[in-house]
C-alpha cells in the first residue's frame, strides 16, 4: 500500500511525462540515508548522453549538500569494451572508501522495447457485430488511416544506489525502474533532465537524499 501511495505522489509531483517511474525497491533497513560524497556512474557507451547525465546528477545532487564526483572524473574508472575482474573491482571500491566515498549511484539501460499500438474507438469496445460485412466496413480504415496504428520504442532504465560505508556492509539501498517513451535524439538534454529530475523527487520522498538546500539570500 505504501508502495501503491508512493507512485501516486511521484506522479502527481512530475505530471504526465514521457520519462516515468514504473517500479522502486527500497531496503527495509534504512528510514532514511544522507549521502555525503557519491560517485555518479552512467553506465553507457554513448560518451555524449554519459557526460550530459552524469553532469545534471551531479548538478542536483550537489544541491543538496552532497560532494559528488562523475565517473567521467575518476581515473580508476574508465568505461571500456574489456571486461572488469572482481580484483578490480574490489580495489577500486577499496580506493573509494580510502579517499571517502559513501555513495554510488549507477544507471544503466537495462531493455528496450518496440511497442506497437492500434488506436480502438471507445465507444466499440464492447460491440458485437453481427456480420463480417458490418465488421469489415466499420474497420477497413487500418488500412488507409496512418492515425490508426503507430509505433514507438520504450527504454527501460535502472538506477541503483549503493552504499560503500566503512563501518556497515556494502550493501544495495535503492533502485528505481524508470520508463523513457519514443525519447528523440533532438530532445535528448531535456530528456536526461526529466530522468534526473524524476529520481532525485523519487529519492526524496523516500528520504534517501537531503532536500535541496535553500538558496542564500542575495545582498
Amino acid at each position: 500500500m505504501r508502495q501503491a501511495i508512493f507512485l501516486v505522489t511521484v506522479l502527481l509531483l512530475l505530471g504526465c511525462s514521457d520519462t516515468q517511474l514504473v517500479d522502486y525497491w527500497k531496503s527495509p533497513d534504512i528510514d532514511a540515508y544522507s549521502p555525503g560524497k557519491v560517485l555518479v556512474i552512467g553506465l553507457t557507451s554513448d560518451q555524449v548522453a554519459r557526460q550530459e547525465f552524469e553532469n545534471q546528477l551531479k548538478k542536483e545532487l550537489e544541491l543538496r549538500g552532497a560532494e559528488v564526483e562523475r565517473s567521467l572524473d575518476f581515473s580508476d574508472f574508465e568505461l571500456t569494451t574489456d571486461q572488469i575482474t572482481e580484483k578490480q573491482i574490489n580495489s577500486l571500491e577499496d580506493k573509494l572508501l580510502n579517499e571517502g566515498f559513501d555513495t554510488i549511484l549507477l544507471t544503466r539501460v537495462v531493455g528496450v522495447e518496440d511497442k506497437v499500438v492500434y488506436r480502438r474507438e471507445y465507444k466499440d469496445y464492447d460491440e458485437a457485430y453481427r456480420s463480417f460485412r458490418d465488421d469489415y466496413l466499420r474497420h477497413q480504415r487500418v488500412l488507409y488511416n496512418p492515425e490508426y496504428r503507430s509505433e514507438y520504442t520504450v527504454y527501460h532504465v535502472e538506477t541503483v544506489m549503493y552504499c560503500i560505508c566503512p563501518t556497515k556492509d556494502r550493501a544495495l539501498i535503492w533502485k528505481g525502474y524508470v520508463d523513457i517513451i519514443d525519447p528523440k535524439l533532438k530532445e535528448a538534454k531535456k530528456t536526461i533532465k526529466r530522468y534526473v529530475n524524476l529520481v532525485i523527487v523519487a529519492m526524496e520522498e523516500l528520504s534517501l537524499v537531503n532536500p535541496q538546500l535553500e538558496p542564500l539570500n542575495q545582498q
